[in-house]
């Protein structure tokens, strides 16, 4: 495993001899811009080993992408290997159709100190409420990014992380939005506590997560991409290109539904994923 091998995956090619907050935030973009959070192993009949080899060579070598449990633990390593001050974190998603946090824990996160001050580093939520910078650790503070503004909320040690909502305009001829939307321009995101923890504490969940029939990852192919100037996303044949402030407070949604071959040629041009089994989307 080669740090250099990682940069040219990201297409980073700046200065890293500092472990600052701007070292941080650009090696975090050039992650989330060119690897993709994805689940496309589990349905393509793949093991997902939870493994830092396993993951260097699916994520860097092989060009795929990853889910939280993947993405975030090659960042872990990535950020060890230039000398920051990171540790790993548990978190709690929110499921909005239960309208409640998931009873286990069932993702990860990094916490990364830089003169005193913390911060989340997360590469691995995916969609809209991916952020795109770190976010500082101090509760109740609105931090604008381009995705939106994330906001933490801390209670007796509980820590929850939200975004405000933007509008959505979609054109006349994209396919309308399927599911209730959820009331409010509030969207809870996950609760966390700072108590470090260790890949190995996340050995069940990665098995559980590919034999449960009842979660989302499960339930749907999924595999979206942050891009410049917004999202890509393709679940199952629902190809979804999203631009951030196409208007004032508002993102442009255009929604595509795909055949099988143009699924393949979309991952392919898009995402940049060739895989090796057949997708079942």
């Amino acid at each position: 495993m080669n740090i250099q091998e990682y940069f040219a995956r990201i297409s980073y090619n700046e200065s890293h001899k500092d472990a600052d907050l701007q070292t941080l935030t650009v090696i975090f973009q050039h992650h989330i811009w060119a690897i993709p959070f994805e689940n496309l192993s589990m349905h393509c009949g793949e093991t997902i080993e939870l493994d830092l080899e396993a993951t260097y060579n699916k994520i860097v070598r092989k060009k795929r992408g990853g889910w939280c449990l993947e993405t975030n633990h090659l960042l872990f390593w990535a950020l060890q290997e230039l000398g920051f001050d990171v540790c790993i974190l548990g978190g709690n998603s929110y499921e909005p159709a239960e309208r409640a946090y998931a009873a286990e824990m069932n993702h990860i996160l990094l916490k990364v100190v830089i003169k005193g001050n913390s911060y989340i580093v997360d590469a691995g939520f995916g969609g809209p409420y991916q952020s795109w910078q770190p976010l500082i650790l101090i509760s109740g503070k609105d931090q604008p990014q381009t995705p939106g503004i994330f906001r933490f909320m801390e209670d007796n040690g509980t820590w929850y992380l939200e975004k405000v909502k933007r509008k959505h305009y979609i054109p006349a001829e994209s396919e309308p939005a399927t599911g209730a939307p959820e009331t409010g321009n509030i969207r809870k995101i996950y609760t966390f506590t700072l108590e470090p923890r260790h890949i190995n504490d996340f050995q069940e969940l990665n098995t559980y997560l590919q034999v449960s029939p009842d979660n989302i990852l499960q339930k749907k192919s999924i595999c979206t991409l942050q891009i410049p100037e917004g999202i890509y996303s393709l679940v199952g044949w629902t190809f979804t290109k999203v631009k951030y402030k196409y208007m004032e407070d508002m993102d442009l949604v255009q929604i595509t539904t795909l055949t099988d071959e143009e699924v393949e040629k979309t991952l392919k041009d898009k995402f940049g994923v060739v895989l090796e089994n057949k997708l079942a989307p």
